[in-house]
């Protein structure tokens, strides 16, 4: 086989070997993405001329987000939140409009104090995106009503606090261990557990102690039976062997 056949198979070879790994690559990456960004990948898809400037734009947002100084907050933080909104549903129920662009603000707060930058809506929607897309449409949603909320509906304003609060809560518990999150859920929904745990600490012990009364008292019977059988024995033994007095020897 002449020598440039073979230089131009290995060419071909190497070139095809090259493109595979290129579309396995690109394959991989278009699969994190999807995983990663949900249905922002979807809506970024849609809004780029190709899949490929989509994935380039989520690619970009991936590197800006890991320069940012994220952070969770403290559990200090994360109560002085809760009850700022808990302040918030409550003005709903006068001021529904006043509440929903209040809301909006605390969540802004929120924002920052997690180290996101605020100057821009539209950048603010590309940074939460890359954590926490599964709400960022919530948070679309409520932000598009609180622009036009003079002119939204009671029920609109209802619809745009529930999302706020989603995204809110979002913010809130990320960063949190599963402990922390759990109690803020519980406290959330008026659940104290404190008085439960007693009375269940109480109900063990009581168990316990039972427990261990009933072994005592088993055990007392097993050695009373153990006695009898013993005393039972002895006296058969001594009806079976008639006991010879001593005669002195005689």
């Amino acid at each position: 086989m002449p020598t440039w056949l073979i230089v131009l198979i290995v060419v071909v070879a190497v070139a095809v070997l090259g493109a595979v790994i290129w579309l396995v690559t690109q394959e991989m990456q278009r699969k994190r993405l999807q995983q990663r960004f949900g249905p922002e990948y979807d809506r970024t898809v849609a809004e780029k001329d190709s899949p490929r400037a989509a994935q380039r734009e989520l690619a970009e947002r991936e590197r800006r987000h890991k320069e940012l100084d994220i952070r969770p907050l403290s559990a200090s933080a994360r109560e002085r939140y809760a009850r700022e909104w808990a302040q918030v549903q409550e003005k709903f129920v006068d001021q529904p409009s006043a509440a929903v662009a209040e809301a909006d603000q605390v969540l802004n707060s929120l924002m920052a104090e997690r180290g996101y930058p605020t100057e821009g809506y539209e950048q603010q929607v590309a940074d939460l995106s890359v954590r926490h897309a599964k709400t960022l449409e919530n948070y679309r949603a409520a932000h598009a009503t609180q622009q036009k909320r003079d002119g939204a509906s009671t029920e609109d304003l209802r619809d745009a606090m529930v999302r706020y609060r989603t995204v809110f809560e979002d913010l809130l518990t990320d960063g949190a261990d599963d402990d922390e999150r759990h109690d803020h859920h519980d406290r959330r929904n008026g659940h104290d557990h404190s008085g439960h745990d007693r009375t269940e600490q109480h109900a063990t012990e009581r168990r316990d102690t039972e427990e261990r009364a009933t072994e005592r008292r088993d055990t007392g019977r097993d050695d009373t039976e153990r006695h009898e059988t013993d005393r039972h024995e002895t006296e058969r033994q001594a009806s079976a062997n008639p006991r010879t007095e001593w005669n002195g020897g005689r």
